[in-house]
């Protein structure tokens, strides 16, 4: 048995600055991964796929260019070029990631898998051998994986995920997508720039079903005027393929129909890589979808056993794992008591335009008995967005009649994840809404917008069913 201070179990957003956070401390430690350092953003998530809608967003924009005065060319995509454009930018991250690592004394890298053997015991077996690792604190930081819905004829059909999607060479003629969530829209609208033809199917009455009504019909709306044939409230029953195309029989409210396509996608959603870990025998619970319960602080139902990121079941959000480590920074080598609960949690999807979002939506203000005004302004009222001629989208904000403090917004504008984190700082410092009303922003910028947006908030009051 080979004694430890620290184990740490998957080097993700939480799990590498924790282990070198740890090693710095003094305490000897060991990062276990069994793939790809970094995780899952780094190397099949945000990086390569936020590089890929960078690529799209610049073809969407040369065949515009006709709106703008300027002509030139056609546009004509190179899906290889922009392959190893993203692989180049994963690779550069990934290895400064490694390069940390190596860089930390007191810490030691293991490629390999790892498996609980009993409380505050790890295996991993290794090609000279196996190794067993025991410590008084154990960071297990595993993340999630693509799910395969129980779909008859799935087996037989060659199925795309989001890792697999972004190494094709060459273009789909028509790609089918199976869920309108957000990593199906956001691979929607991108494959449909570079210039496939796009079904989405989504079993719900819209998209974006976490969104209020509102935000999630417009992101309808763009996304069908960018060609895209969204399927809603429908489900696929069957698919079958014959080597050249993927046939896949689609039943909803509207009937039945068939949808003939050269490739398809599953976005179907995300289960945690907990099932091969063996938790029950350290006394690490999980909940029924398999995501490792914890406390908020952190802390497994097995003492001195923590869970970080997508893995814990928490919002799934780099930004949200990496916050997971601070938090165990916090306690842990500083003496802090801080706690996952009650945080604000931002997020941006990243179509064009981008979805910017923090606090609660208008439903869930309501919901929990909030009184609340609506602040809401759509971008063609925006002087920014009709300079660079980007005026699809609106801006909305939930805000606090009694306390005037703002509980949540919504950006669908262009650069929306950057005004959000505008009002999230506002949020952040407590501010009423009345300080973005009556602040001094430079002009033209987008910023400036908020003073128009909070000028004139609407009560909203919750209908009584």
């Amino acid at each position: 048995m080979e004694r430890y201070d620290a184990i740490v179990i998957g080097s993700g957003q939480a799990g590498t600055p924790l282990a070198v956070a740890m090693a710095d401390s003094g305490r000897k430690t060991i990062l276990i991964e069994s793939r790809h350092v970094g995780g899952t953003c780094v190397n099949e998530g945000c990086t390569p796929t936020k590089t890929m809608v960078a690529s799209a967003r610049v073809a969407y924009l040369g065949r515009r260019g006709s709106d703008y005065g300027v002509c030139g060319c056609d546009v004509v995509m190179d899906l290889e070029r922009v392959r190893e454009r993203k692989r180049a930018i994963v690779e550069s991250f990934r290895t400064g990631n490694e390069s940390r690592i190596q860089k930390t004394p007191g810490l030691e890298l293991l490629r390999a898998a790892a498996r609980f053997i009993g409380p505050k015991t790890v295996e991993v077996e290794l090609s000279g051998g196996i190794r067993r690792l025991t410590a008084e604190l154990i960071f297990i930081n595993t993340g999630t994986r693509a799910t395969r819905p129980q779909l008859d004829g799935l087996a037989a059909v060659p199925a795309l995920d989001n890792a697999s999607i972004m190494e094709l060479s060459a273009l789909p003629d028509h790609l089918i997508i199976l869920g309108g969530g957000y990593i199906g829209v956001e691979f929607g609208q991108m494959f449909r720039r570079f210039g496939s033809r796009v079904t989405i199917v989504h079993s719900h009455s819209r998209l974006l079903s976490r969104e209020d009504e509102d935000v999630a019909e417009e992101i309808g709306k763009i996304l069908s005027e960018d060609g895209i044939e969204l399927l809603l409230d429908s489900r696929a029953r069957r698919v079958s393929g014959d080597g050249e195309a993927i046939t896949a029989e689609i039943g909803g409210k509207t009937g039945a129909r068939t949808v003939v396509g050269s490739h398809l996608l599953l976005a179907t959603g995300r289960k945690p890589n907990s099932d091969e870990l063996n938790l029950g025998s350290a006394g690490i619970e999980t909940d029924d979808r398999g995501f490792i319960k914890t406390d908020a602080r952190l802390e497994t139902t097995a003492a001195g056993v923590y869970a970080l990121g997508d893995v814990n079941g928490g919002p799934a959000f780099t930004h949200i794992s990496y916050d997971d480590y601070r938090i165990i920074r916090s306690n842990l080598l500083e003496g802090k008591n801080a706690i996952a609960r009650g945080r604000l949690v931002p997020y941006t999807i990243f179509i064009d335009p981008q979805l910017g979002r923090v606090g609660l939506t208008e439903a869930e203000a309501l919901s929990r008995g909030h009184e609340i005004k609506v602040a809401k302004m759509p971008m063609t009222k925006v002087a920014r967005a009709l300079e660079m001629d980007e005026t699809r989208g609106f801006m909305k904000a939930v805000i606090d009649a009694k306390s005037e403090q703002i509980l949540g917004a919504a950006v669908l504008a262009i650069e929306g994840g950057e005004v959000m984190s505008l009002i999230e700082v506002a949020m952040m410092g407590q501010l009423p809404y009345s300080a973005l009303r009556d602040g001094i922003f430079a002009h033209p910028t987008l910023a400036e917008s908020l003073n128009n947006l909070f000028a004139s908030p609407v009560p909203v009051v919750a209908e009584q069913s």
